[in-house]
């Protein structure tokens, strides 16, 4: 048996279902690889993040929410991918520091819907500089045609696994 101690080499097959992770090789499992990029796209935000008073969740929330205002609390912890439970705790603090606004959903009064105040706006605006720059560097070098093909497989990917309608 042979013992890799090196990174796999990249390869354009998709590993068989029964193949150990060492067989495939850490540079070649798609959730590793995705898991390194957003943990660093997230370590590159943390000090303009805290400068700001904000956490990788409440910045994700501002983010959706600077796209879907007045969305519900449910769909906002499936789009921000933070756990329900701490992204609670997050908007109790947002509402706290009047970045959010809540407001019973019209149709149903169990439920909230969100909403960026001006102050919460002005957060985002201040932190989405910083976010495109990451996302640029991510990028960097690589052809826009294969960054849409990238995305696009992405887009694939999230429709095969998505446990919800949006």
């Amino acid at each position: 048996m042979k013992h890799e101690t090196g990174p796999a080499p990249a390869t354009a097959d998709p590993p068989a279902a029964h193949a150990r992770l060492g067989e495939i090789g850490l540079n070649n499992f798609a959730p590793y690889l995705m898991n390194r990029i957003m943990g660093r796209y997230n370590a590159s935000l943390r000090d303009e993040m805290a400068a700001l008073g904000l956490s990788t969740p409440k910045m994700r929330a501002l983010a959706v929410l600077s796209v879907i205002d007045g969305i519900l609390i449910r769909q906002l912890a499936v789009y921000a991918v933070v756990e329900q439970s701490t992204l609670s705790r997050a908007l109790e603090q947002m509402n706290a520091d009047g970045l959010i606004r809540r407001e019973p959903d019209p149709d149903d009064n169990r439920a909230t819907r969100l909403y960026l105040t001006d102050t919460g706006r002005a957060a985002f605006e201040t932190m989405w500089p910083h976010m495109a720059e990451s996302y640029a560097r991510m990028f960097a070098g690589i052809p826009d045609d294969e960054r849409r093909a990238f995305v696009a497989t992405l887009q694939k990917m999230l429709a095969n696994i998505r446990k919800h309608d949006f």
